[in-house]
């Protein structure tokens, strides 16, 4: 690994470390540069978790430290969240690379279009269902979302802040701090999955973790609509040039490489 590569894993991981503690997303970057970097897509979708978990344990003690985290209910919703997840992650390490890679651009593709139509203006907290017991239907949506994270991660924090406030009724700051509650919960145990699939790369994991935690430190000193609309726009960027790389418009691989 040259020195402008860890510089570069250090850096991006900063953005994915605060944009995924901000809102979601950040996970777009990861693959995007493990794949450009020449990592297969299944295994930089399992190299990707160790950053996730790293930069969530920052993120979950931040928090915790401010009082903005429901540990009861976040780990009641978080349990059908990890019994999907590792289903999720199972399909993932099972499935053959061409049909992930697709996979993961029509995911994108739906992601490019979460971020065009502006979810943060329906994300809106409501007390009675704060107050609310956990519901069957929220098991049920919680293990889909688990699947899904499980299976790609990209863009799952949109899918559990749509799910814990307008199904459990938080404001955007406590459900973000459940979100990455969950999210650290369910991790390590899709992890272990690709790692006993031998689908892990170590050193850039690591190496990407080290900016991911100090960019979840960043975020959660913030506000969490702080340069939103910067964010958005990145994220649009990175997705549709990732997009045309799945689908073999453009082989960025050897462009960074020139």
């Amino acid at each position: 690994m040259t020195w402008f590569e860890i510089t570069l894993l250090i850096v991006s991981g900063v953005f994915v470390g605060f944009i995924n503690t901000l809102a979601g997303g950040g996970t777009i970057i990861s693959l995007s540069l493990f794949m450009f970097m020449g990592l297969p897509a299944n295994i930089a979708n399992g190299t990707n978790r160790i950053a996730v978990v790293l930069q969530n344990i920052t993120s979950v003690s931040e928090f915790g430290r401010k009082k903005k985290l429901d540990w009861r209910k976040g780990t009641i919703l978080a349990l059908p969240t990890v019994a999907g997840a590792i289903v999720g992650a199972q399909v993932a390490a099972d499935i053959n690379e061409q049909v992930f890679e697709k996979a993961v651009a029509v995911v994108m593709i739906v992601m490019l279009y979460f971020i065009l139509t502006k979810p943060s203006k329906w994300l809106k907290g409501q007390q009675e269902l704060m107050d609310r017991k956990v519901s069957w239907l929220q098991i049920i949506i919680f293990f889909a979302i688990g699947i899904y994270g499980g299976f790609v991660q990209v863009g799952v924090g949109y899918f559990l802040l749509g799910g814990i406030v307008l199904g459990a009724g938080y404001d955007l700051v406590r459900a973000n701090a459940i979100k990455v509650w969950i999210v650290l919960l369910y991790t390590p145990l899709a992890l272990l999955v690709f790692i006993l699939n031998d689908q892990v790369r170590w050193d850039f994991g690591l190496v990407h973790a080290i900016g991911n935690i100090i960019g979840a430190y960043m975020a959660s000193h913030f506000a969490v609509a702080w340069g939103a609309n910067f964010v958005r726009w990145v994220m649009i960027v990175i997705i549709a040039v990732t997009v045309l790389h799945l689908f073999g418009v453009f082989d960025f691989q050897t462009i960074i490489k020139k």
